[in-house]
C-alpha cells in the first residue's frame, strides 16, 4: 500500500519563534514537513526555487519587505509556489490586498492552532482559505449581502443555529464548547452537520454565509 507523500510547505516570517512553533505545530499534529523557513526575501526566492513546495505560508508585516511585496517579487521572478497569509493584522484592506495579490488564503495568528493545520491541508488542495473572524470583511468585499435563501438552512436545530452563530464570529471549536459548556466532540459533530445542510465546504463559508443572513434581515439575528 503506497503511503501518501507528505506535504511541504515554506515558512517565511522574521520571527524565528514564530517559524519554530508553526514548523512545530504543522509536523507533529499533521506530519507536514518545513522545508524551509526564513525571514530574509532573498533566502525566501532561493528556498521556494530549489524546494517547490506545496505551499508558503508568509507573514504580512516583515521589515525587509512587506508579505505582498515579496510576492509580487516571487511571481516577477516566475516563483509560482501558492501562498497563504499568515498574520496578526485583521483589517479588511489587508485582505482584500492578499487576495488582489494572488493569495491563496488569510488566516490569522490567534487562530486555533486545529484550524490552522486544517486550512494548510484544505489550501494545498486547492481552497481558498480565510480565517473565520474575516468572514464578515469577506462578505463586504464580494459585495452586498445576497439574503441566502437555501432549502437546506431552515433545517438547522436551534443549537446548530447557535454554533453557527459562534462561528462567524471567528471561535474555534474548543472556545465554542467552553462558552456552550459542552464537548469538544459535540462541537466538532454540530460543525460536520452545519456544514453538509448549508452544502459547503469549510467553516468560512458557513461563515460567511451567517454574516450575509444576518446583514440581509437587517443586522438582527432575531
Amino acid at each position: 500500500m503506497t503511503t501518501a507523500a507528505p506535504i511541504r510547505v515554506a515558512l517565511i516570517d522574521d520571527h524565528g519563534l514564530c517559524r519554530k512553533g508553526l514548523a512545530e505545530l504543522l509536523w507533529h499534529r499533521a506530519g507536514i514537513k518545513v522545508v524551509g523557513a526564513t525571514g530574509d526575501p532573498e533566502e525566501a526566492q532561493d528556498i521556494l526555487s530549489k524546494h517547490q513546495p506545496d505551499l508558503a505560508i508568509m507573514d504580512l508585516r516583515m521589515p525587509e519587505m512587506p508579505g505582498l511585496a515579496l510576492m509580487k517579487k516571487l511571481r516577477e521572478a516566475g516563483v509560482q509556489t501558492p501562498v497563504v497569509i499568515l498574520t496578526m493584522c485583521d483589517s479588511q484592506e489587508d485582505l482584500a490586498g492578499a487576495l488582489r495579490a494572488g493569495a491563496r488564503g488569510y488566516l490569522l495568528k490567534d487562530m486555533d492552532p486545529d484550524d490552522v493545520v486544517d486550512s494548510v491541508r484544505r489550501a494545498v488542495k486547492g481552497e481558498l482559505v480565510v480565517a473565520p473572524a474575516m468572514a464578515g470583511k469577506l462578505s463586504q468585499l464580494l459585495g452586498a449581502p445576497k439574503a441566502p435563501e437555501k432549502p437546506a438552512s431552515r433545517a438547522l436545530t436551534d443549537r446548530e443555529r447557535e454554533i453557527l452563530e459562534h462561528i462567524a464570529q471567528g471561535m474555534s471549536n474548543k472556545s465554542i464548547a467552553k462558552a456552550l459548556d459542552i464537548s469538544h466532540d459535540t462541537v466538532k459533530l454540530h460543525v460536520r452537520h452545519i456544514l453538509a445542510k448549508l452544502n459547503v465546504s469549510s467553516r468560512v463559508e458557513a461563515a460567511v454565509y451567517a454574516v450575509e443572513r444576518k446583514a440581509a434581515a437587517g443586522g438582527s439575528s432575531h
